[in-house]
């Protein structure tokens, strides 16, 4: 009986944040905020950036060439074993692409979601609430989440998650998730 409880809680459990993690795609960035924010991701010992990172930084860069009056904010602190803070690889990696760097704002205190979202909007113009979010696809619903805990109106740039990590990094994430609805952030 316990089992039988415990296991349709977690069946629940994982259908609810699949759900929710797939509607967190919407709604699609199309250049209206003058502001975006990328979430930072592992940067690793080598000095390149994660699997994640690489595709965010691809999808940013992406969003960027084709809405360049939009400026963005490279949110990521540096960990004990990243060589380079995740804004200053990010930041890097924009600048070789050809995106000026008047219009990237680096914010490199952060270790969290919540931090990346918090210390970037203290960077954001004056009542700036509204803003692009670019992140992994499975990630969106979690940002956003904490996004409206903080009171930013936002849309959204999804990158892809690679396929060789997603079911670890999708996992992780439910738990993540979780965590942020019941604590708010």
């Amino acid at each position: 009986m316990i089992i039988g409880i415990l296991l349709a809680t977690g069946v629940a459990m994982y259908v609810w944040t699949e759900t929710i993690m797939k509607h967190g795609a919407e709604p699609k960035a199309d250049g209206t905020n003058e502001y975006a924010i990328i979430l930072g991701a592992k940067v690793r010992e080598e000095g390149i950036p994660s699997l994640a990172l690489q595709y965010r930084i691809v999808a940013a860069e992406e969003y960027l060439l084709k809405y360049p009056h939009v400026k963005v904010i490279l949110s990521g602190g540096q960990g004990d074993d990243e060589p380079v803070s995740e804004a200053d690889m990010m930041y890097t990696y924009l600048l070789e692409a050809g995106i000026e760097k008047e219009r990237l704002i680096r914010e490199d205190a952060s270790t969290s979601t919540y931090e990346n979202l918090l210390f970037s909007k203290r960077l954001l113009p004056q009542n700036t609430s509204k803003v692009t979010i670019i992140s992994s696809d499975f990630h969106l619903a979690r940002a956003q989440f904490i996004a409206q805990y903080l009171n930013l109106d936002v849309d959204v740039v999804e990158a892809k998650t690679p396929r060789v990590v997603e079911r670890k990094l999708r996992n992780r994430e439910r738990f993540a998730l979780m965590k942020a609805v019941i604590v708010g952030r």
